[in-house]
């Protein structure tokens, strides 16, 4: 069984990234994989392009699994279902919701896939929310030498396996924790005062899913609240200070005036239609752009906030936008909220990758006291030297890496630099 290859790899999703492997395959069936990966050599697994860095690149083959389709299957007794690894959140989330189901959090593209998505730690947001990684209970991979395994609950490797930056194989199956369905309303208020801050835990504990974003100008120019409908709850309060409802015009949370974002002004709506920040039926966020985020523990969350205000003259000319959410505490050895509740700190770039470059090692100094953690998918300019000091589970998570891919057929340059992985 043969796949179809292309021998120009192209770009990510974004631009910032030219892919420098050989050649493409794009599969339609585990077999194929197995047959690509028994070949020898090295190999990546490649999804929706979305990762902003060269985390999915490989020397040799990339293996496109976004036409690895099947269908999707429920198990309503044990609440789960099981999807191909490269299909988007966004048609997963049509599947479970037509059918009455839904996942407890969505990231702000829907049109990311659920592997890479969860392989990077990606997160969405909310006080109560875990990543969503958190709601894998099993994994199908192909290792190296193209062995097929199933990771599951009763394989203490689970934690290992789910955020894995690629470098345990290719997923080719992902079963996920499911809930019955629920309806998500989202309110925008506009202009909140930059002092509200000293407030900030009770701000982000005020919805299920609260986005803050900022250029860094002294104010909070839109708070994003996610709520959970349900009957007799009365309409969301106003952050604080002067914040002030957005009425009519759709908000971006990039500013470029493009109606792509969810429904609004407090108008109820599927889980699916409303946790995202993007639209799945239109082209997401701004693409031309460079994405930063880092993740400290949220009890630090106001003073690493402060540590970033006197670089605000420095930050404001490049950026688009900063957003700033939570994310609860997990288990997963190379979460970035692996053991402590997060405050997340994210940076929307304008596309000038010098300015960028130069900016990081200086908002990582000021962050550096708190620990900060970089997102695995977007720019950071930290290495393995400090990396590694910031997951007491990296040294297990090697060990896990050398045992399922003993030849190292997904080791690629960006393990070595970040994790020490050869």
């Amino acid at each position: 069984m043969s796949s179809a290859s292309s021998l120009d790899p192209g770009a990510n999703w974004a631009g910032t990234h030219q892919f420098g492997a050989r050649s493409v395959a794009f599969v339609r069936s585990v077999d194929e994989v197995e047959e690509i990966v028994a070949r020898g050599g090295a190999v990546k697994a490649l999804g929706t392009r979305h990762s902003f860095n060269d985390l999915a690149d490989t020397s040799g083959t990339l293996i496109d699994v976004s036409a690895l389709t099947f269908d999707p299957t429920i198990d309503e007794a044990q609440r789960r279902v099981t999807a191909p690894a490269g299909m988007s959140y966004g048609t997963l989330g049509r599947f479970l919701e037509e059918r009455g189901w839904a996942l407890h959090n969505l990231g702000s593209l829907p049109h990311i896939s659920v592997a890479g998505a969860c392989a990077t730690g990606t997160h969405g947001s909310g006080a109560g929310n875990q990543n969503l990684a958190t709601a894998v209970c099993a994994l199908e991979l192909v290792a190296g030498r193209g062995r097929r395994i199933v990771l599951d609950e009763a394989d203490p490797r689970l934690p290992g396996g789910v955020v894995s930056l690629g470098a345990l194989g290719v997923a080719t199956a992902v079963t996920l924790r499911i809930e019955p369905t629920y309806a998500v309303r989202q309110d925008v208020f506009l202009d909140m005062p930059w002092a509200e801050l000293a407030r900030l835990d009770a701000i982000m504990d005020s919805a299920y899913s609260v986005s803050l974003f900022t250029r860094w100008n002294g104010v909070v120019d839109q708070v994003w609240l996610k709520s959970r409908v349900r009957e007799g709850d009365c309409d969301p309060s106003p952050p604080g200070g002067d914040a002030r409802p957005a009425l009519g015009e759709a908000m971006s949370p990039v500013f470029d005036g493009h109606d792509n974002t969810t429904a609004q002004g407090g108008v109820p709506g599927p889980w699916n239609e409303r946790l995202p920040h993007f639209r799945f039926d239109e082209t997401p966020s701004n693409g031309d752009e460079i994405q930063s985020e880092y993740f400290v523990a949220r009890e630090d969350g106001l003073l690493a906030l402060r540590a970033l205000e006197p670089m605000a003259s420095a930050i404001a000319p490049h950026l688009f936008t900063s957003e700033i959410r939570t994310v609860a505490a997990d288990g997963l050895w190379l979460s970035p909220a692996f053991g402590r509740d997060s405050l997340t700190i994210h940076f929307t770039w304008k596309k000038s990758p010098q300015a960028v470059r130069s900016l990081l090692p200086s908002i990582e100094e000021a962050l550096r006291p708190f620990h900060a953690r970089p997102h695995w998918g977007k720019w950071f300019s930290m290495g393995a030297a400090e990396i590694t000091t910031l997951y007491q589970r990296l040294p297990d998570f090697l060990d896990l890496a050398r045992e399922l891919d003993p030849e190292g057929q997904f080791r690629n340059d960006y393990l070595a630099r970040n994790i020490g992985l050869n």
